[in-house]
């Protein structure tokens, strides 16, 4: 008969242990939850010391299934999965309301939970062991950086890179991005490091950070979660309310209308960006011509063709190459909530900016896809 799981060994902040208590009590399989630095490094190196991998999954909680596809992903390549929880305040511009992000430790440690039953149960090569915790004081030990964008503090700048498309919209945003992944990769000292293709810009900075810096750790790029509608997984989805939800699959809509007009032979930029513009006007069209109790207004932020590799805009797509090609919305606060309507979290008040890519694939790769769809077809 094998073994009941243990429960949580340790936890090493008193806080944490009411918050698991609040949960389901002593259910927890075995991740030790940790605060500070030093006891997490105690365990990182003991995971070293018996040749076992570590996959690391930084996190600012809110966790979906986006989120638990890359904890996924990790336990299938290493003996250990680290996660960290830790809403990072040096990547909110001061004007962005860091209070409204949404924070569930709870509810985040429950999800956790459930997943090593669930990894328990398959073949997967690792299980979820530390999650890690900190406080601002731990990952700031010094003074916490200013958000201004020429505040001071220790930064981490990846640039040019950083200063476009996302970077140009929230300023300080990738600079508090690279700071605290610096922070977290030499906290953890993992093998590899997950991250979602949705925040596709911020994988590049960080894969340039890794290279240019050194760091002794893979990146890792999994693929987009998506609803049954397309639209990406993502921690501000909670606020979108039923009315703003049924609008925000513009953003993916538009850039599959420029995929498919790529994949139907069309390269150029004019060309490309009116198939995206089209289901974007038509769009915003329809719900201004609705009474204000009935619609879900947005204003587009940016729609991008991109190099894959440095992100510059393209007039012409190189097939050999392909490009990047992605966006930004913000879904504005709605006008006359209804009575009973469901109106999200913040009662529909709450501007929701949402963000999305798509990858326009070389022609090769087109090409060998449809030559093994071709053989596997009957």
């Amino acid at each position: 008969m094998a073994a009941a799981p243990k429960l949580i060994r340790k936890i090493d902040n008193t806080p944490l242990r009411e918050a698991v208590r609040k949960v389901t009590g002593t259910k927890f399989p075995s991740f030790n939850i940790y605060s500070k630095v030093a006891t997490l490094r105690k365990a990182r190196r003991d995971a070293m010391l018996a040749g076992e991998s570590v996959g690391f999954v930084p996190t600012m909680g809110a966790l979906h299934r986006g989120h638990l596809a890359l904890i996924r992903h990790a336990a299938q390549e290493n003996r250990h999965v680290y996660v960290s929880i830790y809403v990072n305040p040096t990547q909110f511009g001061v004007n962005e309301d860091l209070r409204s992000y949404p924070q569930t430790l709870e509810a985040d440690l429950e999800k956790l939970r459930r997943l090593n039953i669930n990894y328990s149960k398959e073949d997967l090569r690792g299980r979820i062991t530390a999650v890690f915790t900190p406080t601002t004081n731990v990952m700031y030990p010094g003074f916490q950086p200013s958000s201004e964008i020429d505040g001071h503090g220790s930064f981490v700048n990846i640039t040019p890179l950083s200063l476009i498309l996302e970077g140009a919209s929230r300023p300080v945003f990738f600079r508090g991005v690279a700071t605290v992944c610096m922070k977290l990769f030499n906290i953890v000292q993992p093998d590899a490091v997950y991250f979602g293709q949705k925040d596709i810009q911020q994988t590049l900075v960080i894969e340039r950070m890794v290279k240019d810096f050194h760091l002794n750790t893979r990146v890792r790029v999994v693929p987009t979660v998506r609803e049954n509608d397309g639209l990406a997984m993502s921690s501000r989805n909670v606020y979108l309310g039923e009315r703003r939800r049924k609008v925000a699959t513009v953003l993916v809509q538009a850039l599959r209308a420029v995929r498919t007009a790529f994949i139907n032979g069309q390269t150029e930029r004019n060309h490309l960006m009116a198939a995206a513009q089209k289901v974007i006007s038509d769009e915003l069209e329809k719900q201004q011509a609705l009474p204000p109790r009935a619609r879900a207004l947005f204003e587009v932020d940016y729609i991008s063709l991109a190099d894959p590799f440095n992100l510059r805009e393209l007039e012409k797509v190189d097939s050999r190459r392909g490009a990047v090609l992605s966006g930004a919305i913000r879904m504005l606060p709605i006008e006359e909530p209804q009575a009973g309507e469901n109106t999200g979290t913040g009662d529909g008040q709450t501007p929701v900016r949402l963000i999305d890519n798509l990858r326009l694939e070389a022609v090769t790769t087109i090409l060998l896809s449809s030559l093994r769809r071709k053989m596997i077809t009957p």
